[in-house]
């Protein structure tokens, strides 16, 4: 039996005593221990107050199959830990959850105990430990050579000191999960991709996490006695902005979301963040969260200045390409900004007629200044400029694959221009094909893509320009008749320079000063013999030539008073003289006028060529000129084919 309260004397493996002695012994011999101590202490103590030669406390090793001692005792000292499966041993039970006490024969219950068998071990005691929650932590147990005895208040002792055991076995566990979890978290503080810093009520840090060093330009020796204040940028916002989250702070409540200028402290360079921040129950630390909004910050500034300055172009596009900027005063030029100011306002499609360098673009602009649409884009196309296999694509836009090339979706000019103006200069040039298809469009209000599933509806205000004589176009089956009538809703014809013989000297001092500006050149007049010399020159090639001749002049001009020579300009009327195929003179005369110049000199073409006017051996070809410009010119000059003449 084991020693009781009313008998004293061997009862276990011959060691005197009473159960008083031995819940003293072990309570004295494990007081001070903890951890392996502790266990080790216990199993000894245990052993040698019940009088047995051996006992463990174990833990479940991996599986509920499986255990492995903490400590162990044999006989007379700690022997090495072991391991060991479960099955068919008396631990089995005990682990199950029950306390299991076998006083003798447990060799014979237990044959596939092969430990036990070699040991001789007759008798056996086994109690679970659990945690706080009664699940099996593990178990502790005695076992002996000899017989044990069960009695009740003996076994009651030995489940008090597994109880010990269990809080000390559940107390590891939970330093052990402690460790893990502060060893995550620390993980995730150093490692997290948002900037953590640690400090006190006085921005003095404590700890920052990498992403807080590399953020702020700090060395881990910089962290501790670092002041956060020290690094904001000195200016009055960051200064308002911080006054009101520390007092927030120091008050013990939350501040987020304020945004700060900060400067690096090892380079000085600008980073600007987001913080928030939350006090520590003791009332002298915070933690405070730091994100880096410096891309951001330096987008929307890029964003700004490029408003900006798209704002400041579009005032200077405004003030150099506005109509009321267009340099004549000449009633001719009056008639057309009438035009202008009247059809502006309006989403009348405009037919812009007229010679070429004659401004044409430049009314284009100035119609869609005044419009409705002036806030959305102009966009231009050059009708003759055009690639022939590619003009659909371009004006429509097509789909990825939609042909060889396409490898991936193009918008179209039509929808860039969605919502403002489309400006299509040297319409005349367009091909047949395109034309139906541009009908369609001013039409309907739609497009096709190439390769597209279906129409897309854009809005679109339409303005026309060409130097070629749409209408003969017309009757020469080059141009679409309904096209054209879709087109020439408001005709503005502009006239051709010799037609603004009052607008030349404005004219010739607006390009003088502006290319001498340009150029750095002193030029303060214009000579009185220059200024005539231009005001009689025909200007085959109107404004866009005399800009041209301007620059050239002001390169040239010697002095301040600016001088077109003769060279540059001819400038009285000559005799003309046209060839004939064989190489002889076909014709001879002199003129008065610049306009009777240029009637001799396209009648001696005409008459040189038959009045064959297209061709290589066309009048146009001779003259240098496109075939629709000499027809446009014939017109206004009323040259037509003389009667008699039936070649």
């Amino acid at each position: 039996m084991f020693p009781n309260e009313s008998q004293a004397g061997p009862q276990i493996g011959g060691i005197p005593g009473d159960e008083f002695a031995a819940l003293r012994a072990i309570v004295e011999g494990t007081a001070e221990a903890t951890g392996e101590k502790f266990f080790q202490a216990l199993v000894e103590h245990l052993a040698q107050a019940l009088g047995v030669s051996y006992a463990f406390v174990a833990e479940f090793a991996g599986a509920k199959t499986r255990v492995r001692t903490l400590a162990y005792w044999t006989k007379d000292r700690i022997a090495e830990n072991v391991e060991f499966d479960l099955e068919g041993t008396p631990c089995q039970d005990v682990i199950g959850g029950k306390l299991c006490h076998h006083p003798t024969g447990v060799q014979r219950r237990f044959p596939a105990d092969h430990a036990l068998v070699d040991l001789g071990i007759e008798s056996y005691l086994g109690v679970p430990l659990r945690d706080s929650r009664g699940e099996v932590l593990g178990h502790l147990a005695v076992f002996h050579e000899q017989a044990m005895s069960s009695e009740p208040r003996q076994l009651s002792i030995f489940q008090i000191f597994a109880a010990r055991a269990a809080a000390e076995l559940n107390r590891l566990r939970m330093e052990q999960m402690l460790k893990q979890s502060e060893q995550r978290y620390r993980d995730l503080f150093d490692e997290a991709p948002i900037a953590y810093v640690y400090e006190d009520t006085d921005t003095r840090f404590v700890s920052v996490n990498q992403a807080g060093m590399k953020l702020l330009g700090l060395k881990p020796e910089d962290v501790p006695g670092t002041v956060g204040w020290s690094l904001v940028a000195k200016n009055e916002k960051n200064e308002e902005q911080l006054a009101a989250a520390f007092k927030d702070i120091q008050q013990g409540k939350e501040r987020g979301l304020v945004e700060l200028e900060l400067r690096r402290k090892d380079d000085g360079r600008p980073v600007w963040v987001q913080f928030w921040s939350r006090p520590e129950p003791d009332g002298k630390h915070t933690r405070t969260m730091i994100i880096d909004i410096t891309d951001r910050v330096l987008a929307e500034r890029e964003k700004t200045r490029l408003q900006q300055q798209n704002a400041y172009l579009q005032e200077e596009i405004k003030a150099t390409l506005n109509f009321d900027e267009i340099v004549g005063r000449g009633p001719a030029l009056a008639a057309v900004l009438e035009h202008v100011r009247a059809v502006g306002p309006t989403d009348a499609s405009v037919l812009v007629t007229g010679e070429t360098g004659t401004g044409k673009e430049l009314i284009a602009r100035a119609i869609h200044s005044v419009s409705r649409r002036k806030e959305k884009p102009l966009i231009k196309v050059n009708c003759a400029a055009l690639p022939a296999g590619l003009v659909e694509s371009e004006l429509f836009g097509h789909e990825k694959g939609a042909f060889t090339g396409a490898i991936s979706r193009r918008v179209g000019r039509f929808e860039l221009a969605d919502g403002g103006t489309i400006f299509l200069d040297e319409i005349g040039e367009l091909p047949l094909e395109m034309q139906a298809k541009l009908l369609r469009v001013l039409q309907e209000g739609e497009i096709d893509r190439l390769g597209g599933k279906g129409p897309v509806e854009v809005d679109v205000r339409v303005i026309a320009a060409t130097n070629r004589d749409l209408a003969q176009a017309v009757r020469d089956k080059t141009f679409r008749e309904d096209l054209y009538y879709r087109l020439n809703v408001f005709p503005i014809r502009l006239p051709a320079l010799r037609e603004r013989k009052d607008d030349i000297p404005l004219l010739a001092s607006y390009f003088a000063m502006r290319f001498a500006t340009r150029l750095g050149k002193p030029i303060d007049g214009i000579g009185e013999e220059t200024l005539e010399r231009l005001a009689t020159y025909a200007w085959p090639g109107n404004i866009r030539e005399m800009e041209n001749i301007m620059e050239r002049a002001v390169i040239l001009s010697p002095g301040m008073l600016l001088e077109v020579s003769q060279d540059m300009l001819p400038t009285e009327a000559a005799a003309m003289t046209v060839e004939t195929a064989a190489g002889e003179p076909a014709v001879s005369r002199t003129a008065t006028d610049l306009e009777s110049v240029q009637r001799v000199h396209i009648v001696a073409a005409l008459e040189q060529t038959k009045w064959l006017i297209e061709g290589p051996r066309g009048a146009a070809q001779i003259l240098g000129l496109h075939p629709n410009t000499l027809r446009s010119r014939m017109k206004k000059l009323g040259l037509t084919r003389p009667a008699h003449d039936g070649s």
